[in-house]
């Protein structure tokens, strides 16, 4: 049994599809992040960084926080959506690594000045929108030519899609990004997407 503590937002919603894809049992424990719950001694215990998501296995006592590292975990413990062969896992690896370094940042600060700031910032709304429409046109080339991010399946999608799918409460389109948009349709098509997104 997993213990995912987690809540409605891109990067809980990575953990939450995993899940669902690997059918593997877990137990929604929500840390509202809009009241603060992630600063909670409790939460601290298991996240220092007070971030969301993070899981406990019950099976083996781990505690992993970090989205990347628990789709890499949850990947390793079942043997599903990471290839063996070097090549191709770290190709995987890498676009796992762009989500966290450049597509859940950019998408997450341009969601915060559009969405959430105080103030409307010009510059800021149009920098991080810019950058948002850049990583748009990466993962359009990289999908003209096979189905998936990285040719099979993988937590390289699992990773990327839930900040993709969110395109349309940021105010934006894929109407440039054919192939973006059929992997979007793709994605949102698979049962244990769908349920992970409701989670």
């Amino acid at each position: 049994m997993i213990d995912l503590y987690t809540f409605t937002t891109p990067n809980g919603r990575k953990v939450s599809i995993m899940l669902e894809e690997l059918a593997l049992p877990y137990n929604v424990h929500s840390i509202d992040i809009s009241k603060n719950d992630q600063f909670t001694p409790e939460f601290i215990a298991i996240n220092p960084n007070s971030k969301i998501p993070a899981i406990i296995d019950q099976e083996t006592g781990i505690t992993v926080f970090e989205s990347g590292a628990i789709l890499l975990y949850l990947a390793e413990k079942s043997g599903k959506f990471l290839p063996t062969a070097t090549a191709e896992k770290y190709a995987v690896i890498q676009w796992l690594m762009l989500q966290m370094g450049s597509v859940g940042p950019m998408f997450g600060q341009l969601n915060h000045f559009r969405r959430f700031a105080p103030e409307q910032i010009p510059y800021a709304i149009d920098r991080y929108e810019k950058e948002t429409l850049r990583l748009y046109g990466v993962l359009d080339r990289q999908l003209a030519d096979q189905e998936y991010v990285c040719g099979e399946y993988s937590i390289a999608d699992i990773a990327i899609y839930p900040w993709v799918a969110i395109y349309e409460f940021q105010g934006l389109t894929l109407d440039a990004h054919p192939h973006l948009q059929r992997w979007v349709n793709t994605m949102a098509a698979r049962p244990a997407v769908q349920k992970g997104m409701k989670v």
